[in-house]
Order: C-alpha cells, then sequence, then structure tokens
C-alpha cells in the first residue's frame, strides 16, 4: 500500500486485489452519488460490497450503481437475506436469474432466518459455487438463539468443503447476536474454538461496532477479514488496522516504545 507518508512500525497490508485482510462494506441503500463519492474516498480499502438485506429490490439505479462498484475492483453481492427471501417462496431459480440480471459473480448463502437443514443449505453452496464465488454466512439473526461452538465449526467446515470462498460469523449489522453478546462484546470462547478449528483467513467476522473491529484486530492482527462495515467507517477500521488510532496504537510498536504508554493512558 501507498501512504502519503512513510511512517515506520506500520503493519503490512496487501495490495488489491485481496484474499486476506478484507474490508466488506454494508451499502444499505446509497444513491449512486454517494456510491462515487465513497469510492473515491475508500476504495482503496475496500474489497466487497455487501447490498444489505432486501434493499437490492426497492434501490433506484442498482445496475448503475453495480457497474460503478465492479470498475472499482470491488466484488458485489446481495445480503443473504434476499436469498432467504426468494427461497422461502419456492424461487430460487428465479433468484439466480436476477444475480444473473446484475452480472454479479458473488453471492451468499445464509439461513439467518429461516429454518433450512444444514445439508440443504451446503447443496445450495455447491450449486451455487459452480457459477459464482460464495460467501455462506453462520449464526442465526435471532436474539438468544445460542450455537454450541462445536456445532459452529462443524458447519463452518462443511461449507467450505461445499465451496464457500468465505464463511461469515454472523453478527448483524447491530453487533449483537450471534458471535457477540447482546452488550456487543466477543463471544470469546466461541471465538477461540473456531479459531483452532477454522483457517483466520476463511472466515470474514462481521464487526459493525469500533470496539469490535479493535478487538479482532488485537487477536488476529491488521490482517483479519472485517464485513459489516459501513460506508463511513471504511477509513476509520484502516487506521485501527495500521495502528493509527488510540485502541490499537501500541499494536504494532517495539516494546522500547511502549514506555511512553503510560503518557497515552
Amino acid at each position: 500500500m501507498s501512504y502519503n507518508i512513510e511512517l515506520p512500525f506500520l503493519p503490512e497490508r496487501p495490495s488489491q486485489p485481496r484474499e486476506n485482510g478484507i474490508t466488506m462494506m454494508m451499502d444499505k441503500g446509497l444513491s449512486v452519488k454517494q456510491a462515487e463519492e465513497f469510492i473515491q474516498a475508500s476504495g482503496l480499502y475496500t474489497d466487497i460490497i455487501k447490498l444489505g438485506f432486501g434493499t437490492s429490490v426497492i434501490t433506484p439505479n442498482l445496475k448503475e450503481k453495480i457497474k460503478l462498484y465492479h470498475s472499482a475492483g470491488m466484488r458485489v453481492y446481495l445480503g443473504g437475506t434476499l436469498f432467504e427471501a426468494f427461497l422461502v417462496r419456492n424461487k430460487f431459480e428465479d433468484y439466480i436469474r436476477f444475480v444473473q440480471s446484475l452480472d454479479l459473480k458473488t453471492v451468499e448463502v445464509s439461513d439467518g432466518s429461516i429454518i433450512l437443514q444444514h445439508d440443504e443449505k451446503c447443496k445450495y453452496i455447491d450449486r451455487l459455487a459452480k457459477e459464482f464465488t460464495v460467501l455462506s454466512e453462520v449464526g442465526s439473526k435471532e436474539a438468544g438463539i445460542l450455537i454450541a461452538p462445536a456445532k459452529w465449526i462443524s458447519m463452518m467446515k462443511a461449507e467450505i468443503e461445499a465451496g464457500s470462498w468465505k464463511v461469515i460469523a454472523e453478527a448483524r449489522e447491530s453487533g449483537n447476536v450471534g458471535i457477540y453478546r447482546p452488550n456487543g462484546s466477543a463471544h470469546v470462547v466461541l471465538v477461540n474454538r473456531i479459531l483452532n478449528k477454522i483457517p483466520s483467513d476463511r472466515i470474514l467476522w462481521e464487526a459493525p461496532i469500533k470496539s469490535q473491529q479493535a478487538w479482532f484486530i488485537k487477536q488476529i492482527g491488521a490482517n483479519v477479514n472485517l464485513g459489516n462495515i459501513a460506508h463511513d467507517d471504511v477509513i476509520p477500521l484502516e487506521t485501527l488496522r495500521l495502528g493509527l488510532r488510540g485502541d490499537t496504537f501500541f499494536q504494532y510498536l517495539p516494546e522500547e516504545l511502549h514506555k511512553l504508554k503510560q503518557i497515552a493512558d
């Protein structure tokens, strides 16, 4: 990456197109003009655009906006909730046609809102992976539904084997379900058990809140895959990754510079 000035002790970040250290921005209905401005400001630091939940059904000038994102080198996909909305209506083939009509090469398979047998979910992943890059989401959108760590791990493994490029750890845009507690803090035991069994570069952690982003950066490093990032939080997230923000300020500095930490605290 090229910056405005060279500063020592910054962690190395891969250049685009990235396979790791990915930032996924959640577009919840930006206009074409807003998308243009976003690309100008934050395009260098964004890898994937998720058109959140069912917004792509009603967003004006959708194809024009998708073309803008594609021209900037970003993957674009429709939120998993829309996949489920088609599926529950027995319109899977219509979903594929809609995705194709938008010239999308990436899809999400999820079951956060509907009950879908896991072997069936894996069949959808396998079917779609023959034509698209697939991200699959593990976890429920409903508060209070707890999934045992062993089940998280087995589902993630099966979905990767079925053809998922990345598995998404569910948190919703609110960041208080799935891998997080109702107060937004991480389920530490769950995350650690997942990381003991699943390679971190195959997981995209939904982390819409700054404290969650900082926590994962401290646990996994600057090149952790993070998603559900608001459009105006992409550059702030990049500064977190680089140790240019208070939450991760001393993350990459050598020990001899930590003597100043008391002053910062």
